[in-house]
């Protein structure tokens, strides 16, 4: 197959999607399929035989300047002046403008690809792809309506809850998108679910393809560190859970010695900072980021406890990730996590999202229970090299996309 795979952001270290876009992209060209990406800023790290067409974008939210202002002389079309008009006001304009970019692109390649599939954007463009001539499928890590239900619940005034209405305003096009794609992957049974409830989409149409987990994601050949807790979780979104692994963590540091280190960088006076001023932890929160790729194995495996204290997850890669690495777990019971780590008492133990006593006992009580600590890693290392392979998520996502291509031919053959 000749597939083009769509992408609005697609950088590993900017989120999952990137990451899913990266490995999946490499092992379908192992399975002897040619791969064209279509990326937006920032754009992704992609393997040898994978080719990459950049569609460039204002890159209003680069670093070390998001929320820029261009010059003049950046701008070359309306889909420019739209994208900052809405970055201006306090939108989120990235799906909708890279929608709009890369169906120009695509008008002028017909005939190029067997499949077009799109990885989340759901622009409102994106309806527009079939009749270019191209089948088309999307793959929906989760409904982006439960970042915006958990972000509004943590706004704490009006003047917020209006500024998380207003950023999440592509929301309602994805939904009406979506509910124009004939085929759609989701990472998990949760995740389809929520799809379904939340979108309003038809079931038949959704198929679950489970992630893989890269190889170099081993377990440590050191000894692991003595009361060191491992997070890795954007600091700053409400939906991953930080505050409250940080208020357990606080309830922790007066009964033993320990330490966290959380994978992420906090935003220089954002909530994170502030709580653990609040909570007077900081001089035993240490904050890693921009670390190699081994450097970061090397990490997850010197942890004697890990959390994924996440309110909601699609999938959760970090879970998948840290179970390679045969790390103990202690992860909250939100969204697709219970469907990653499996039944409770083989590899991790589930607490409630957001309930701080929970999760602090958990992880005390697995601190305190080093036989325990072993049995747990073993299990998950287990399950992930019986479950998530990434071959084995090209393949059977390659499947999902040769039905595509059969069913839109035989549309299209019916007139």
């Amino acid at each position: 197959m000749r597939i083009a795979l769509l992408s609005y952001r697609s950088k590993p270290h900017v989120g999952g999607q990137g990451i899913y876009l990266r490995h999946l992209s490499r092992e379908l060209v192992a399975l002897g399929h040619e791969v064209e990406v279509f990326s937006g800023q920032p754009y992704p790290e992609l393997d040898e035989g994978v080719r990459l067409t950049k569609v460039p974008s204002l890159d209003l939210y680069r670093e070390p300047d998001p929320f820029r202002i261009p010059k003049f002389k950046e701008f070359r079309d309306r889909t420019d002046v739209r994208e900052f008009l809405v970055m201006s006001t306090g939108g989120f304009p990235e799906p909708e403008t890279f929608a709009t970019r890369v169906v120009k692109l695509l008008a002028e390649r017909q005939g190029d690809f067997d499949i077009v599939v799109d990885n989340q954007t759901l622009g409102s463009a994106m309806r527009d792809i079939e009749a270019l001539g191209f089948p088309f499928a999307a793959t929906i890590h989760h409904p982006i309506t439960m970042d915006r239900r958990i972000e509004l619940k943590a706004a704490r005034n009006p003047k917020k809850k209006w500024g998380v209405w207003r950023w999440y305003g592509f929301v309602s096009r994805q939904i009406r998108t979506a509910r124009h794609i004939r085929t759609i992957i989701v990472p998990s049974e949760s995740s389809k679910r929520d799809v379904v409830r939340e979108f309003g989409l038809d079931p038949a149409r959704i198929t679950t393809v489970l992630l893989g987990v890269e190889d170099r994601f081993l377990p440590p050949t050191t000894p692991r560190i003595k009361g060191r807790i491992l997070a890795m979780a954007s600091a700053d979104a409400p939906l991953k859970g930080i505050a409250t692994l940080l208020e357990a963590f606080a309830k922790l540091r007066t009964e033993r010695d320990v330490e966290l280190v959380l994978v992420t960088k906090p935003k220089a006076g954002g909530r994170t900072e502030r709580l653990l001023d609040k909570l007077a932890i900081a001089d035993s929160v240490h904050f890693v980021h921009g670390i190699s790729d081994e450097d970061l194995v090397a990490l997850m495996g010197s942890a004697e406890v890990a959390c994924v204290p996440s309110l909601y997850e699609g999938f959760s890669l970090p879970t998948a990730e840290l179970m390679a690495c045969a790390t103990p777990l202690v992860v909250s019971r939100a969204g697709a996590i219970p469907e990653v780590v499996g039944p409770d008492g083989l590899c991790a133990d589930l607490v409630e999202p957001g309930d701080v006593g929970q999760l602090a006992a958990a992880v005390g009580k697995l601190l305190d229970d080093p036989e325990r600590q072993v049995a747990y890693g073993a299990a998950g290392r287990k399950r992930v090299e019986e479950l998530f392979s990434w071959r084995a998520a090209a393949a059977n996502t390659a499947a999902v996309f040769e039905t595509a291509i059969e069913d839109y031919h035989r549309r299209i053959s019916r007139g």
